[in-house]
């Protein structure tokens, strides 16, 4: 149920969005849900569904750009852009705009290596600037960490937790765990991912699969006596979309 001002809406009063399209997907699935989806407005409403669209786009990207994989006391990173720290995070540079910054993650994808978390990270900003622009996001983020959900700005913290959601949505983070991995190989102990639609999901490293393609990846890295298959947990995270979308209307007021 959408619920706009307190009114209740159907997907085809919000508009311009065509049958298929990723919008049409959200609208059609929060409509179809018991649970109420209230916002303040419309373009609250429409905002969700730029930054929702611009998460997946920015999924698809961060696959294609050559992102190496890699533990965290192996990362690496282009020094133009970014400092590598002690514990294998990646600190902007001082002098550095933060939008080249995350731009050159995408263009020089092969200079970069990290896990899965930290990768989420860099798919929210680069979503973020997407709808932003340069001027807003780097005015928004001027100091920028990435480490997987520690050094979060406070701006996305929301997106370092994950919890039971009533409908789940194309956009949101996803985790599979994996309770009993090979203590040999820790790096399998589960898989951040987007949820792309279509019952498909990005998780770097893993790429773009199915669940039941990803729970047969992460089971053939279980202990000898493994008992406990690799599973989706009932749950997501997600950015704080309304305080994002506050920044958005400010800067354009």
């Amino acid at each position: 149920m959408i619920v706009i001002a307190g009114n209740t809406v159907q997907p085809d009063s919000i508009g311009e969005y065509a049958p298929g399209s990723i919008e049409r997907t959200i609208l059609d699935m929060l409509a179809s849900s018991s649970a109420k989806s209230a916002y303040d407005s419309v373009d609250q409403l429409k905002f969700e569904l730029a930054l929702r669209k611009e998460i997946i786009a920015a999924s698809l990207q961060l696959y294609r750009s050559g992102l190496g994989f890699e533990i965290f006391r192996e990362t690496r990173c282009n020094p133009d852009y970014w400092k590598r720290t002690q514990e294998g995070g990646f600190l902007l540079k001082d002098g550095v705009k933060p939008s080249k910054a995350i731009m050159d993650i995408y263009e020089n994808g092969s200079k970069y290596g990290t896990e899965c978390a930290t990768a989420m990270m860099i798919v929210y900003y680069k979503a973020l600037l997407s709808v932003y622009g340069e001027a807003l996001f780097d005015k928004t983020f001027p100091k920028i960490e990435l480490m997987n959900w520690h050094h979060i700005d406070p701006l996305l913290r929301e997106v370092g937790y994950i919890s039971k959601r009533d409908v789940y949505l194309p956009g949101d983070r996803r985790y599979f765990a994996n309770p009993d991995v090979d203590p040999l190989v820790p790096q399998w102990q589960g898989e951040n991912v987007i949820d792309l639609g279509d019952g498909k999901y990005y998780g770097h490293g893993i790429g773009i699969r199915n669940a039941d393609q990803i729970i047969r990846a992460l089971n053939q890295n279980r202990s000898e006596d493994a008992d406990e298959d690799a599973h989706l947990l009932d749950s997501a995270g997600r950015p704080n979309f309304n305080r994002l979308y506050g920044i958005s209307r400010r800067s354009a007021a």
